[in-house]
């Protein structure tokens, strides 16, 4: 690169982190973990903000302080608790690593959320958006972070027009981002380029005429803001079909069952049941799960719901149905543990939404 052109992307990239501070000191989103960067609020609400909406983000948020105030207090925490503390946020995989990683900040790190990249980076969880976001938020620490927010923006103010998904796209978006990074107020920033792109530069129909950075954006110049940023082409999604059954004993408690403590919702509770793999009908396929499962022999009875629900890589139909056991006492085979539950057990443990749709029901 010839030093005059690279005086002028000096300049231009210095334009652009000016005007969106600048920006951002007037119409930055007012959020709750904002008012005090203490580095456990900053973790916590990064966490949270993997892959969910601000807005559902914030009541989780509220409650979840409340309820652990502290890294120590979340890491004396039993994993039911925080699970039920995440119910219905979803990817439970982040609730079960947040208290991995409290535990091991009491234990081996003096209860102190770490300052360096690659201790922080070690942490369950811990990946380098959220590494980012914590040493620039919470520490001050000149540092990108770059989520696919983030990757909007500066695919269209770059006019990036390779896949975002390709590795050596990443890798140029980082440097994009590196190089407009201020050595003052990395933290803010960093959240200038997420509110923008969450206010502004959405991922359809972006509102250019109200961006600060319109007239230093190329993909603008270029009339291509509505066809950036370029990603490849879509998987088609499957779809699973699942069954469960409603068992009851004399004293109208329901049966259920722990899933194991690694995969989809590990550690949650749910209905006995599995995914349907043959052509056998539902009842069929319903005996055969619970039996894999549990060890017991169901009569199957009438079907009393049928749930669809999305999840990032499939989507599923449950099927539910009141059964009664047959013969066999229950014994966890391939789930972690068996209860027979109360109506109080069902409102105080955490199920996913699916299993709560079904509870809504019986």
């Amino acid at each position: 690169m010839s030093i005059v052109k690279a005086t002028f992307m000096n300049k231009t990239e210095t334009l652009i982190t000016k005007t969106l501070l600048d920006w951002y000191r007037q119409h930055q989103r007012i959020l709750p973990w904002r008012e005090n960067p203490d580095p456990y609020r900053v973790w916590i609400s990064e966490i949270m903000l993997q892959q969910t909406r601000v807005e559902t983000v914030i009541p989780y948020y509220q409650h979840f302080l409340k309820r652990f105030p502290t890294v120590k207090a979340l890491a004396a925490a039993s994993l039911d608790e925080v699970l039920k503390a995440w119910e219905n946020m979803g990817y439970y995989a982040r609730a079960r690593y947040l208290h991995w990683a409290a535990q091991i900040i009491v234990d081996q790190l003096n209860s102190l959320i770490p300052d360096n990249r690659e201790t922080l980076s070690g942490l369950p969880g811990i990946g380098p958006y959220t590494a980012g976001a914590i040493l620039s938020i919470a520490f001050g620490q000149p540092v990108a972070a770059v989520d696919g927010n983030v990757r909007r923006v500066l695919s269209r103010l770059f006019a990036v027009k390779e896949p975002m998904d390709r590795p050596k796209t990443q890798r140029e978006l980082q440097a994009r981002a590196k190089a407009l990074l201020p050595k003052h107020s990395p933290g803010s920033f960093n959240q200038a380029l997420m509110d923008l792109g969450a206010m502004i530069c959405t991922p359809r129909t972006p509102n250019c005429q109200d961006c600060p950075l319109q007239r230093l954006c190329r993909g603008r110049k270029a009339h291509l803001q509505d066809r950036l940023p370029v990603s490849a082409k879509k998987i088609p999604i499957p779809h699973r079909r699942v069954v469960a059954a409603v068992i009851r004993d004399r004293q109208e408690r329901v049966l259920i069952v722990q899933r194991p403590p690694a995969g989809l919702l590990a550690s949650l509770w749910k209905f006995p049941g599995g995914i349907v793999k043959s052509g056998e009908s539902l009842a069929e396929e319903l005996k055969r799960t619970v039996y894999e499962e549990l060890g017991i022999r169901l009569q199957v009875g009438d079907q009393i719901a049928s749930v669809k629900h999305a999840y990032t890589h499939f989507r599923i139909t449950l099927f539910a149905f009141r059964c009664s056991r047959r013969s066999g006492q229950p014994c966890p085979r391939t789930c972690q543990d068996w209860r027979w539950a109360s109506p109080e057990d069902l409102q105080n443990l955490a199920f996913s939404k699916v299993d709560r749709a079904v509870i809504s029901t019986i």
